[in-house]
């Protein structure tokens, strides 16, 4: 059987998120790589073997997304997968042209085929960029649920910034996990109001 060659175009989290759901132990794909924009450092990275699976046994190559072209073409990827939202329309379409004039077709994968199955009622809270409210939201949600006598959650993609392989699971319940996980300001920012309140985090990779 001949893997289809992919190529996930992220941020630093949905992508992960993609590949765990939908690609890790698919051997109908081959990912190729994982492009990386907007948290410094993580070019250059590999998403390592015991994150990525035994279909990836030299784990999975993180390059910068101003490399796409030239990916696309030295892999040989038969698709790139757009994997983060804080983009405008504008701009999605023309990461799309880039990809197609490559020669590589450009996909968008659906809610619907990345979301984790659960047992429990789930409330999603989403927005299309970063900086519309999502943390303020979740926090007043958490707070209307808890008077209602329910005891909510918090479940989150990671955010890449430290050791991926380390943050294959984490869970956060009091100050002292943070600072066990050793954990940057922007995850400190959206973390620590949650746990003022109470709220277990649940995040990783």
């Amino acid at each position: 059987m001949t893997r289809r060659r992919v190529i996930l175009m992220g941020a630093g989290g949905r992508e992960f998120h993609n590949f765990n759901v939908l690609f890790r132990s698919d051997p109908s794909h081959e990912i190729l790589a994982f492009t990386a924009a907007q948290i410094p450092g993580l070019a250059g990275r590999s998403y390592a073997p015991a994150l990525a699976g035994p279909l990836y046994p030299r784990g999975i190559p993180i390059e910068p997304e101003d490399r796409l072209a030239d990916l696309i073409r030295e892999r040989g990827a038969r698709e790139v997968i757009l994997a983060y939202s804080d983009l405008a329309h504008e701009e999605v379409m023309h990461k799309a042209s880039l990809v197609l004039a490559a020669g590589a077709d450009f996909r968008l994968l659906s809610p619907e085929a990345t979301m984790l199955r659960a047992s429990v009622p789930v409330l999603s809270v989403c927005a299309v960029r970063t900086g519309c409210g999502k943390s303020p939201t979740t926090r007043y949600l958490c707070r209307l649920l808890a008077a209602m006598g329910i005891r909510p959650v918090v479940l989150r993609h990671p955010m890449a910034y430290g050791d991926l392989e380390a943050q294959r699971l984490q869970r956060f319940a009091a100050p002292e996990d943070l600072e066990k996980a050793q954990c940057m300001i922007e995850e400190r920012e959206e973390y620590e109001p949650l746990l003022r309140l109470g709220v277990v985090v649940y995040a990783g990779v």
